[in-house]
């Protein structure tokens, strides 16, 4: 049966992955992810996890062993943050292009220089070609529940694509709160085990993997191949949170979810934990000020949900994009994407960037309602004046 403890996030993530069963775990340590692969160990060495644990020379090597495990057909596991990411890269477009349903933790942190051990999403962010699905979640429960989810998504035949479910570090990785750890008998009837069609690498059956294509191959077909499985991710995401919400009592909305959207006038929208505090500013704004406004929370960024934000914001005035994450040059990378889904659309609302939290910077109450107020205040404007906001600086 299902116990509640006290976990910090990094906890509830290894417990995700040991009810998953998952049965090899490349792993090379990084603050703020250490401590699930620490979890992970301790699982294995107790006799709770039947899988190799694989000590690794670096980030790289960690996810070139998730590719050859899981070519074999083994359920694979791992997690990194910050650098240790971008040291990845390489090898995140060969999970994704030889379709490995890889399952990773991504614990978020700042890309220095300068140097910190606290978060912004720009490391996972910075992933988003490699053909990833990525999922963003505010709580300790979400990342358990999540990475659960995400083997049975990334497993099923209409996507065989890998899946990172990110989490902020230290303000989700190293904060503790009450966590419900599923019973192992209902997992394993909600995740069976991964039975591969086509596995690659089998002795009995030879084969070349990762084949050098020339200029008239079919390398045209397979990128179009990864973009209809992420097309089709959406739905399977949206089934696996349904079958997940019957079995356990917990749906988390699919894509997206929303609250208090039915007449608002403007809207935030936010990822990551800031969703938590900016709940609760909509909920005071509407409860002492009558305001109407509305959130919504993007919980996947890839595959990017084009459909369900168009519905969602359609006949809104206005929509404050707060991000913890910016890409040099333009704006934060989810009100970049956004503004390309609702481009052109007559009944756009008009948009506005706040890059706001960098570098784990408390985001608080007052400063969301700062923002909320402001943007009420501007809904019936013309154009946006200075659409990209950056927040919280400093001698400004």
């Amino acid at each position: 049966m299902e116990k509640r403890k006290m976990l910090t996030g990094n906890y509830a993530a290894a417990h995700g992955a040991r009810l998953a069963r998952v049965e090899v775990v490349p792993v090379y340590p990084i603050t703020p992810q250490t401590h699930i692969m620490e979890k992970m160990a301790a699982f294995v060495e107790s006799g709770e996890l039947d899988a190799e644990f694989v000590p690794v020379e670096s980030e790289h090597s960690a996810m070139a062993v998730a590719i050859a495990a899981q070519a074999t057909g083994a359920r694979t596991f791992t997690a990194s943050s910050a650098q240790g990411l971008v040291y990845m890269h390489e090898n995140l477009f060969v999970a994704s292009g030889l379709r490995l349903p890889v399952v990773m933790a991504m614990v978020n942190r700042t890309i220095g220089p300068p140097t910190t051990i606290c978060p912004d999403l720009g490391d996972s962010l910075d992933q988003r070609d490699t053909g990833w699905i990525q999922i963003y979640t505010e709580s300790a429960q979400e990342a358990h529940d999540m990475i659960i989810q995400a083997y049975r998504v990334g497993e099923d035949e209409r996507v065989l694509l890998p899946v990172g479910i990110c989490f902020e570090g230290m303000i989700i990785s190293h904060y503790m709160e009450p966590v419900e750890i599923l019973d192992q008998e209902k997992v394993d009837l909600f995740l069976p085990p991964y039975r591969p069609e086509h596995v690659i690498l089998d002795p009995d059956r030879p084969m070349s993997v990762h084949q050098l294509v020339l200029d008239d191959s079919y390398y045209t077909e397979y990128r179009y191949q990864q973009q209809v499985a992420m097309e089709a991710a959406k739905g399977v995401i949206r089934e696996v949170d349904e079958v997940f919400g019957e079995a356990f009592g917990r749906r988390y909305g699919g894509l997206i979810s929303t609250e208090m959207m039915e007449d608002a006038e403007v809207a935030l929208l936010t990822l990551g934990s800031m969703a938590s505090t900016a709940r609760a500013v909509v909920n005071q704004l509407r409860k002492d000020e009558g305001i109407p406004i509305g959130l919504v929370k993007l919980r996947v960024f890839r595959p990017f949900p084009d459909a369900e934000l168009r519905e969602s914001l359609s006949n809104l005035k206005a929509v404050a994009v707060l991000e913890r994450d910016v890409s040099i040059g333009a704006g934060g990378a989810v009100y970049l994407e956004l503004a390309h889904c609702l481009r052109k659309r007559h009944d756009s609302p008009l948009l506005t960037n706040y890059i706001i939290g960098l570098g784990g910077r408390d985001v608080t109450f007052e400063e969301i309602k700062d923002i909320a107020l402001n943007l009420f205040e501007e809904r019936d404007a013309e154009v946006m004046t200075n659409p990209i906001r950056w927040y919280q600086v400093r001698g400004l």
